[in-house]
């Protein structure tokens, strides 16, 4: 599957956000640290309370996309992703290519981080079909993840999850 680089890139920043260890007052912060490339130089990298719960709210509806079991519900799940956003897209050069940013460059950090999420969560979604987002099969992994293989089969967040599933089938087969 590909895509552009900006929304696949937009779209990693979905699932990492959906997949944020959100244990602790300061994971928003350290979120915002961790991903400190997506947002403008000189935005203010602090949330407040409220803020935060509004980055976890933009975080549980990635992963209600995820979760979706139709077109209908994927639809719904994105529309209130979008509602959230405040796109005011504009072009830039700044790494030597030419492509779109989502959010105003002025725009506050959480605008930025809503506003990326759900547009390129949207697009890749619009674009490559809702199937394409899954939850790890793995037993005791809950990651969401996008389903980048050319057959769309995927069914794992990562080799990690798929080799130990495998491991775990192969050693009950045995014993049985």
């Amino acid at each position: 599957m590909n895509y552009d680089t900006y929304a696949s890139n937009a779209v990693e920043l979905a699932i990492d956000l959906a997949n944020v260890d959100r244990a602790g007052d300061a994971w928003a912060a350290d979120f915002l640290v961790a991903h400190d490339e997506w947002f403008s130089p000189g935005s203010a990298r602090d949330l407040d309370a409220g803020e935060a719960r509004d980055a976890a709210a933009t975080a549980d509806l990635v992963r209600a996309v995820a979760l979706a079991e139709s077109q209908a519900e994927v639809l719904d799940r994105i529309n209130a992703l979008l509602s959230r956003a405040n796109p005011q897209p504009y072009a830039t050069d700044h790494d030597g290519e030419l492509h779109l940013h989502y959010a105003a460059a002025e725009a506050p950090v959480l605008e930025q981080l809503t506003t990326t999420v759900a547009m390129g969560l949207s697009q890749v979604v619009a674009q490559h079909g809702w199937q394409r987002l899954g939850v790890c099969s793995a037993e005791g992994c809950e990651d969401v993840y996008v389903d980048t293989s050319r057959n769309a089969s995927r069914r794992y967040c990562s080799n990690t999850c798929a080799s130990r599933s495998t491991v775990a089938a192969y050693r009950a087969r045995r014993k049985a």
